[in-house]
């Protein structure tokens, strides 16, 4: 099953450091001229800051990334490494550094850059882009609390839940669990509660 990791939206977060103030910010980014066009905006933007590094990684394309004048290998790589580790593609990142007048090592801009991206990363949130099966689940109210369970046991996303005299609960499920997932549910309803499937989807879900 094909599968790969998103960012969820845009997402920002600040850190100081030694009276230095590093700005991360991390934006989808679908093509690289995408990201540049991204990095160019964010520079504008703080025209005025010391350095402002960056990175991108495209699926099935590039991947870049700049120090802008840091110390080489203190800055970007640290950044691109970020988003290596956790998976993600499509994904552009630029950390603006306002200068504090103290210097913090090589050690230290690593730590602070690398930081920087996980903490913008954090904030914009991770999606898993792959095939999705929706399923409607009717059940009494007694079992929605073990329904939820369930779709969170074979690594499901809770959808809408309707409320009337019984609960309708939405979910995504991936293909290949769909069919264990409703087997365990008329299992443990004893047949009073059967999924039913409608329709497919190949979409980014946060995860």
């Amino acid at each position: 099953m094909t599968e790969y990791f998103v960012p969820t939206g845009e997402g920002g977060a600040e850190l100081v450091e030694k009276r230095s103030r590093f700005l991360g910010r991390v934006f989808p980014a679908r093509s690289e001229e995408e990201a540049r066009a991204r990095i160019e905006l964010v520079k504008k933007k703080h025209y005025d800051a010391r350095h402002n590094c960056w990175c991108f990684r495209i699926r099935g394309g590039a991947e870049r990334y700049s120090d802008d004048g840091e110390p080489q290998g203190t800055a970007g790589q640290p950044m691109l490494n970020v988003f290596q580790r956790e998976q993600v593609e499509n994904v552009c990142c630029v950390v603006t550094r306002y200068f504090g007048g103290v210097l913090l090592g090589a050690g230290g801009l690593v730590r602070a850059y690398t930081q920087s991206a996980k903490d913008a990363l954090d904030a914009a949130g991770i999606s898993v882009v792959r095939r999705w099966v929706e399923l409607s689940v009717p059940c009494p109210y007694t079992l929605f609390e073990r329904v939820k369970l369930e779709v969170e046991a074979h690594k499901g996303v809770l959808g809408d839940v309707e409320y009337a005299c019984a609960v309708t609960v939405r979910a995504l499920l991936p293909e290949e669990r769909v069919e264990a997932f409703s087997r365990r549910v008329v299992e443990l309803t004893a047949g009073a509660v059967r999924p039913s499937v409608r329709g497919e989807a190949f979409r980014a879900v946060p995860r």
